[in-house]
């Protein structure tokens, strides 16, 4: 096993800048390294929190699923219940979007099913922003326009099996 160099505290701002850069660039497992390294000096830093879901949710299309739940635990160590809410909408369309690209059965009750639990997160992080703040109001509308130009996305009909819609918080 090797050990890993710590980081200092004052290296955790450029850190920062890297793990967004790597996000950008398409390379969610760098980003998720250097947040887990600025985690291990300040554990609560919620920028890093919010970098190390995203890039979890990067990884949906990969790898649906140990990078759901590990979003789904960053998620619980967020402080601010706006921001709870708020990115539960994005882990939730984002497993939209890869139900819809992944096709097959059920694929589009599937996908409709989590872009609508996305919209109800949506709409209700807008109750609970700043009038500034209309980041939620985007994200429903684009919800909301996948949805309009899909019609085949829809409920399914009659009730699920145990365990389709496994891990939703």
């Amino acid at each position: 096993m090797f050990e890993l160099k710590p980081l200092s505290r004052e290296s955790i701002p450029a850190a920062l800048e890297k793990a967004k850069r790597y996000r950008l660039l398409n390379e969610p497992h760098e980003a998720e390294s250097i947040c887990q390294d600025i985690l291990l000096v300040d554990p609560e830093n919620q920028e890093a929190l919010i970098m190390l879901l995203l890039a979890f949710t990067d990884r949906f299309k990969e790898e649906l699923f140990p990078a759901y739940h590990r979003a789904v635990e960053v998620l619980k160590r967020l402080s601010d219940a706006h921001c709870r809410i708020y990115y539960r909408g994005i882990i939730n369309e984002r497993r939209a979007k890869t139900h819809l690209a992944r096709g097959g059965p059920d694929s589009g009750s599937m996908a409709f099913e989590w872009y609508t639990k996305a919209m109800a997160d949506y709409e209700l992080a807008l109750s609970t922003c700043s009038p500034g703040n209309q980041d939620a109001a985007l994200r429903w509308n684009t919800c909301a326009r996948v949805l309009n130009e899909h019609p085949h996305l829809k409920p399914p009909e009659g009730p699920r099996e145990e365990g389709v819609m496994d891990g939703y918080e």
